[in-house]
């Protein structure tokens, strides 16, 4: 079953009046299944923000359509959008997030305590997920307390608290050392196989794109070539590599 699926998106930002346009999707297509992990990965300029903006329901397409768990998103009323956002998705950004005046804890339970959830389950829902992320010894600490790579578990802890339909990740490696990278990894890859998460991450990072199940390239908009892991990660992750020297662009600030 389809969780996202994207038919002909397309996005033109500028005035068509003065000409002055700038097409930065060109109907593009991709799905994600239930319970995968996919990558959407591009050189800079390819679009890949606009289409992360477009899923997370903060950009509207110019044209074609987006499906989120069978629910088209440019079809509701603001409070509709609002509430289906807060429901349907979990969030992960590359600087965390995280808000310092509030415990770890108290930063993974907001979405639950916005739903008004009793107590109980979300203590259980908490204790549940931060085993798995490995931060159980951190939850009564403050952000600035612990390190980045902890924080950004404590943020994948956050996004998947409330089960949400997908998980849309932006570079949720881009600010961390390679050590905290593979832990942050590690525990995206084990959320998704215990969990059965559903995970879309953009990406520069080719280490961190090869623990997905799959990777969609995008360039100029367009969709450019897709690349699925087999059972070597090593050899997916050289794959990986090599259509990124094809796609070219630029790639200087790989990790």
């Amino acid at each position: 079953m389809s969780i996202l699926k994207v038919a002909n998106l397309t996005k033109v930002y500028g005035n068509k009046k003065s000409g002055l346009t700038v097409k930065a999707l060109d109907k593009f297509n991709m799905s994600v299944e239930d319970g995968e992990f996919v990558g959407v990965m591009g050189p800079s300029g390819s679009g890949k923000t606009t289409l992360l903006n477009i899923l997370a329901t903060i950009d509207t397409p110019s044209s074609g359509e987006l499906f989120i768990n069978g629910t088209n998103p440019s079809k509701l009323r603001e409070k509709e959008s609002a509430l289906f956002r807060r429901r349907e998705l979990g969030f992960i950004f590359q600087d965390f997030n995280l808000l310092d005046t509030l415990s770890i804890k108290e930063n993974i339970i907001l979405p639950l305590v916005l739903d008004k959830l009793k107590i109980k389950e979300i203590n259980q829902r908490v204790m549940d997920i931060a085993s798995i992320l490995n931060i159980v010894d951190i939850l009564e600490k403050r952000p600035y307390e612990v390190s980045g790579g902890q924080q950004q578990r404590a943020a994948c802890a956050r996004a998947l608290v409330h089960n949400p339909s997908i998980i849309l990740a932006d570079e949720p490696t881009g600010n961390l050392d390679s050590k905290a990278s593979n832990d942050v990894m590690e525990s995206l890859r084990k959320l998704n196989e215990t969990k059965k998460a559903t995970i879309a991450m953009v990406t520069h990072d080719p280490f961190a794109a090869s623990f997905c199940d799959r990777i969609i390239m995008i360039k100029d908009g367009k969709f450019f070539l897709e690349i699925v892991k087999g059972s070597n990660r090593q050899a997916f992750f050289k794959q990986i590599l090599d259509s990124l020297s094809v796609l070219g662009g630029n790639y200087n600030d790989i990790a």
